[in-house]
Order: C-alpha cells, then sequence, then structure tokens
C-alpha cells in the first residue's frame, strides 16, 4: 500500500500513527474495529462489519466488471447500502457516480450517458423513475438493494480477508460529483481516492473531528458535502456515522437525540427550513456541538448557537476544489476567515492584478467595489484541480495562466480577512453601480417569515439590469407587501440601489438536490411565472404593489419600445 506522508491519523485503538494516502486503505484500517461505524434507526455496523460489508459489494462489483470505465451508478437515498458501495468501490478500485434523485426525463438520462456507468445500484422506486429512461443498458446492468435475491447475491460474495485491488494508489478514481447546477449544466468533477483522503485529514484538523463523534447524516450523499465533510473524515478517525434517508426538518432533532449526535453537515437552505420550525423550550436539550456547511447567514448562525447550543462553522469550498480559507477565530461575522496560504488571491480576471483591499463602512458594506472585489484564484491550484470527466473545454476555462480560477468572485479587507462575495452573476448593476445579490439575500433571511431566497438580475427596459428577488415562504397568502416594504426600510445595511425591483412570492422554490436555490432557473422564468410577482412602484418611500397580467404585457412592451427585446428570453419559458 502506498502512503502519503503529509497526512497522519492517529489510531487510537492502537495508539500509533498510521498514514493511509487512499480510501481504500483508511477503510482497511478499520477491520477488527469494535466501535459503530455506521447506524440507522433500524440497525447498527460496528465498523468492522461495515468493512466486511463493503469488500462484499466490491467483490460484487469485480464479478459484473465489463470492458470500460468501471463506473457505478448509485441512485439511492441515504442508507447503508450507499456506504456499502463506496466502500466497495475504494476496494476494487472502481469509480461512484452519485446520481441526483431530483432529476427527471431528458436531463437525467443525458447525465447517466454522458458518465458511462457500466453498472447501476438503485432500489424498486428508483428502478422505476429510470426504466423509461434510454440509458443503453440491459436489466443485467442494474442491481436492486431490495430485490429479494440482493441478500443472496452479497452473501455468496463475502471474503473471509478484505483486501485492496493491486492497482488501487492514490491516483485511482474513486468519485464522479456532478456540480451543483445552480447557475448553468452539471459537469462531473473527478476526485481521485488521495484526493478524498487528503481532504479528510484536513478536514479532522480544521474542525475538530475526533473518534467519539457522532455524525449525523441528513445531506445527500451523492453530493461533495456529505462525503468530503462527514463520511471521509468519520472514516478516517472511526467516528459514527448516523443516516437519515434524506433531510427533514421535523425530523432533525428527533434523530439527533436519538443517535446522540455531536455533528452533521448542512447548506443554507435546509437550515432556513429546520430554523422555521417553531422553536420548543427544550429545543437546547441536545447533544450537538458543531455543524459545518455553506450558505448560513451570520444571523442563522447565532440564532443556531441560542437555539440548540450548537456551533456553526461556515466553510468555503467546491467540488473542484478546497483548502481556500483557513479559519480564524477574530473574523469579522461576514468573513470566512483568512487566505489559507500564500497562493490564494483575489484579482481583477482581466488584468490578473491583484485587487486592492476592501474598505468596508460600519455595516460591512465594500466601499471600493471596482478596485477590491474580484476573482478568487488558487496560484497554485491547477496541479490539485483533477477535472472534469470529458469536458475539456470546462477544464480550460478553470486552469488559466497555470491558476485555478474558482468563478466566485470575494475580496480581502484591510485586516486580512477573506470575505465571499457570490458567483460571477451574483453581481448585479443598477444604474452604473455594482449591487450584490449575495448581500440582499442574507438581508431578506432576516425577515421571520422567509424560509429560502434567491437574488438574480433581470434586464431593465431602458438600460442595464434591476434586481429581483424570488422569497419562498410557508403560505404565499400571508405575504403582506406593506409590511415587507417597511421591513426592507429598517435595514440600515440594505444599499440604495439594492431594494428589489422585484419580488416573486413562493410557497416552494425550484432548487437543486442538494437544497440550492436554483438561480438559473428563476433568471430564466422572469416575472412569467404562476407565482405572484410585485413591483416597485414610485421613487419615494418603499411600496410594492402586484404585478398584473397586463401589467406584465405592458412592461414588456417597454423592451420593444426601447429596442431591447433580445434580452427578453424565449417566451415559451416553462411558468411554475
Amino acid at each position: 500500500m502506498r502512503h502519503c506522508r503529509k497526512h497522519v491519523a492517529r489510531d487510537k485503538r492502537a495508539g500509533v500513527e498510521l498514514e493511509h494516502a487512499t480510501i481504500a486503505g483508511m477503510l482497511l484500517d478499520r477491520l477488527g474495529d469494535s466501535h459503530l461505524g455506521v447506524r440507522t434507526r433500524e440497525r447498527d455496523w460496528t465498523w468492522d462489519e461495515t468493512v466486511r460489508e463493503s469488500a462484499a459489494r466490491g467483490s460484487l462489483a469485480a464479478a459484473l466488471r465489463v470492458d470500460g470505465p468501471f463506473h457505478i451508478g448509485v441512485l439511492l437515498e441515504n442508507t447503508p447500502e450507499y456506504l456499502f458501495w463506496l466502500g466497495g468501490a475504494a476496494l476494487s478500485g472502481a469509480v461512484i457516480v452519485g446520481i441526483n434523485p431530483t432529476r427527471r426525463g431528458a436531463e437525467l438520462e443525458a447525465e447517466i450517458r454522458y458518465v458511462d456507468c457500466q453498472l447501476i445500484v438503485t432500489d424498486t422506486a428508483g428502478m422505476a423513475q429510470l426504466r423509461e429512461l434510454d440509458l443503453g443498458l440491459d436489466e443485467d446492468r442494474f442491481v436492486l438493494v431490495d430485490a429479494p435475491d440482493y441478500p443472496d447475491r452479497v452473501r455468496t460474495h463475502r471474503v473471509d480477508e478484505p483486501v485492496a485491488a493491486p492497482a488501487v494508489d492514490e491516483t485511482t478514481l474513486f468519485l464522479l460529483l456532478f456540480t451543483s447546477g445552480t447557475t448553468g449544466t452539471s459537469k462531473a468533477v473527478r476526485c481521485s481516492q488521495g484526493r478524498l483522503a487528503r481532504l479528510a485529514y484536513a478536514n479532522n484538523e480544521k474542525y475538530g473531528h475526533v473518534r467519539e463523534d457522532v455524525d449525523y447524516c441528513c445531506m445527500p450523499l451523492f453530493h461533495g458535502n456529505a462525503l468530503m465533510a462527514l463520511w471521509a473524515p468519520a472514516l478516517s478517525n472511526g467516528a459514527t456515522v448516523c443516516l437519515t434517508p434524506k433531510f427533514s426538518a421535523s425530523g432533525f432533532l428527533p434523530d439527533v437525540r436519538f443517535f446522540g449526535a455531536t455533528f452533521f453537515t448542512y447548506v443554507g437552505k435546509a437550515l432556513s427550513y429546520l430554523m422555521a420550525t417553531p422553536e420548543q423550550s427544550d429545543d437546547i436539550d441536545n447533544t450537538l456541538v458543531r455543524g459545518f456547511g455553506t450558505e448560513a447567514s451570520p444571523e442563522d448562525k447565532a440564532e443556531f448557537a441560542r437555539r440548540f447550543g450548537a456551533e456553526l462553522f461556515e466553510g468555503y469550498g467546491s467540488s473542484e476544489g478546497a483548502g481556500s480559507v483557513k479559519p480564524d477565530p477574530d473574523a469579522p461575522e461576514d468573513a470566512m476567515g483568512r487566505p489559507a496560504h500564500a497562493d490564494i488571491a483575489v484579482v481583477n480576471p482581466d488584468t490578473r492584478d491583484v485587487c486592492a483591499r476592501a474598505k468596508l463602512d460600519r455595516f460591512g458594506r465594500v466601499l471600493n467595489p471596482d478596485d477590491a472585489i474580484g476573482e478568487m484564484v488558487d496560484k497554485g491550484g491547477a496541479k490539485r484541480f483533477e477535472g472534469y470527466y470529458k469536458n475539456e473545454a470546462a477544464v480550460a476555462e478553470r486552469i488559466r495562466h497555470g491558476w485555478y480560477w474558482t468563478g466566485d468572485l470575494g475580496y480581502v479587507d484591510e485586516a486580512g480577512f477573506i470575505y465571499f462575495a457570490g458567483r460571477k452573476g451574483d453581481w448585479i448593476r443598477v444604474d452604473g453601480e455594482n449591487t450584490s445579490a449575495l448581500t440582499i439575500e442574507r438581508i431578506l433571511r432576516r425577515h421571520p417569515k422567509i424560509i429560502a431566497t434567491g437574488v438574480y438580475a433581470v434586464p431593465d427596459p431602458r438600460s442595464g439590469d434591476q434586481v429581483m428577488a424570488a422569497i419562498e415562504v410557508a403560505q404565499v397568502a400571508d405575504f403582506d407587501p406593506v409590511e415587507f416594504a417597511a421591513f426592507l426600510g429598517d435595514q440600515d445595511d440594505l444599499g440604495t440601489k439594492a431594494a428589489p425591483r422585484f419580488v416573486r412570492v413562493s410557497a416552494n422554490l425550484p432548487v437543486t438536490g442538494s437544497n440550492k436555490v436554483l438561480k438559473r432557473e428563476l433568471q430564466a422564468q422572469l416575472w412569467r411565472v404562476g407565482d405572484p410577482v410585485y413591483h416597485r412602484v414610485g421613487r419615494g418611500a418603499l411600496t410594492y404593489e402586484l404585478l398584473t397580467e397586463l401589467g406584465k404585457q405592458e412592461l414588456e412592451r417597454e423592451f420593444h419600445t426601447y429596442g431591447r427585446a433580445r434580452f427578453l428570453p424565449d417566451p415559451g419559458v416553462s411558468r411554475r
């Protein structure tokens, strides 16, 4: 077995330090470990049992292997079978492709065909979703984990001494992770066993993961959040992984108490759903210590700590790259921390010059955005990015001039703290001034009835763009435009150009499989939706009125009057 000398895990059973450069090595290190490895509400497995279950799936996969890429698609909810097939792939040298169960039809078909799956592991429900698609696979290329004969198939492939396939090393491709697709077509990110192992050890050190942790996995296993921030660290240190089939706001706290969970991962919208549940006097009576995720506002972090007694750590990263930021307890509440190393910089994408330090007002707003805000890059990241599967054009977009370009905007303040400023499309130019969609979203989420939001640019009929916000609430009929306008007027840090011109009110915003608001779909729909849309009227105090069908027609006539009809998308865009 090959080892990576930079990443060391302490094995508390033996009291010695062990090095593992592969996920397979980390898994085999758990042989003989009687500590609980995997738990559901129905059954527990020790780590030793988990390894042996994984080895049986790896042997089954090897027996079913045919010529071509050894890619195994998995279409399952968060079940033990998903983890056993992850482990089996690591040992056999296969590649796991997590299939997003929220995809449908032609989109799902195209994604599966694109990644060349030669085998798909699913269940009866998943098979019903796949059966109507033309995937180019024969019936025997599907393994149903709830089929009557499945336990016998697994039993015949059990091995006495689990081992890794001889060719497995740190360069062995292990995962193809689809990007979330919030701003464009999903791409499949390559992740080797070595990269995931390094992330596991790094996240252990960064976020204080220990063997005694009980890690509650409520984010989908097809996404990097659960794999990189929870499963791999738990595998490396022998902590317990507790599974729920899918995230449930009402089931979150009962699950935490049932398992005695100390750690969980999240994304912003899931956290918003959780915070929208009615507060109970005993919410703080739980075992949670900390959580890790993205897109939680400072207000949500503080409220979560007050209500549940656990600290949330916000991270920055993506399926493509990680390790850009290191935490700092002295960082302002909006900052991510400090650049992780000297290669992390914020640059002007046109000149590649490092941007000026951001000057902030008392509300934390950037006073010199044109000079300070740029794209975040890792000047040494080209060698760490492992690429996209069969998409060299996308790779070329990421790797330019020997640098890794994140596609995200950021800035560094005068004290050296780094801030996330949104995706490239998250800065909206209104009347010649840059306005941050991310900042507006954070302000909107302060409203007690707003569960989730997406802010994006829509074209102005005369020139430039305007701000549109889509907000999700429990009951659309409860939305009060007068109260909403008053709320915005009370937010001292809402810039004069930032108050949304249009507000879409919905009970169910479109999201990705990882619960991120799907802005590209919202932006394409504009105001052409079945949801009520309100528009700001007048130039004085904030006032919102319902945009009627006649009003929408008049608005679009303005685009023709001023020669800007080309900025309107095809009117055939679907309505929701």
